[in-house]
């Protein structure tokens, strides 16, 4: 049994949904330009340089859920899906994907992003697994704040570790363990597994793998 993790934004996906979701927020009305847009931006130049707060971001990025019904959310969603997310998924990508499926690998996507943002993401690659940061919500509804650990840098670690001990397995459970990612956030869990693979790197995990002999490739 091989085990087989995505990252999603700027790995799986030409650009950052988390990112992207907020600008398409921005675009429809829901969020106003001008407080919004350049938070939006600010935070993700500190997640690129590895200074993010991530509590503080997320406080950002989940309050807007609570102010709107589940239902209309998942409304925006759909259109989001059809104007901003499926132009940023590559052929490169979706092959990708389905050589890990096709050779029965357990595959899954492990984002920082939100799992309402990531969710139907997942669906779109065919990939049943998503561990991703979890919004907390009460009667079907969000609250605004986050459930559990945010998966992030290190997070990612404890969250993998803690899915895969509700599955009955641990790291010795797999003969072989790959994980792709475009980032230097994302070093804790790249140094777990067996196969860690550069994708589309920022500099600080470009230098990385080149010191490491990590493999470096392209899905643009």
């Amino acid at each position: 049994m091989k085990l087989a993790l995505f990252d999603l934004d700027n790995t799986l996906l030409n650009g950052d949904s988390d990112f992207e979701w907020s600008q398409f927020l921005v675009r429809i009305g829901v969020l106003d330009r001008e407080l919004f847009e350049a938070k939006n931006l600010a935070f993700y130049e500190h997640y690129k340089a590895g200074t993010l707060d991530i509590h503080e971001f997320l406080d950002f990025q989940l309050k807007p859920l609570s102010r709107h019904a589940r239902k209309t959310l998942d409304e925006w969603h759909k259109q989001f899906m059809r104007e901003q997310v499926l132009p940023m998924i590559t052929q490169a990508a979706r092959d990708l994907v389905d050589r890990h499926r096709a050779a029965g690998d357990i595959c899954v996507i492990i984002t920082a992003t939100n799992s309402f943002v990531t969710a139907p993401i997942a669906r779109e690659f065919g990939i049943g697994h998503l561990i991703a940061t979890e919004p907390e919500h009460k009667g079907g509804e969000f609250t605004g704040s986050v459930a559990d650990v945010p998966c992030f840098q290190g997070g990612k670690v404890i969250r993998l570790e803690s899915w895969l001990a509700q599955h009955g397995w641990n790291w010795g459970s797999f003969s072989d363990s790959t994980f792709y990612s475009d980032s230097h956030n994302d070093l804790p869990l790249l140094a777990k597994v067996k196969n860690p693979v550069a994708v589309n790197p920022d500099d600080t995990l470009r230098q990385h793998a080149e010191r490491h002999g990590w493999p470096v490739m392209s899905l643009r």
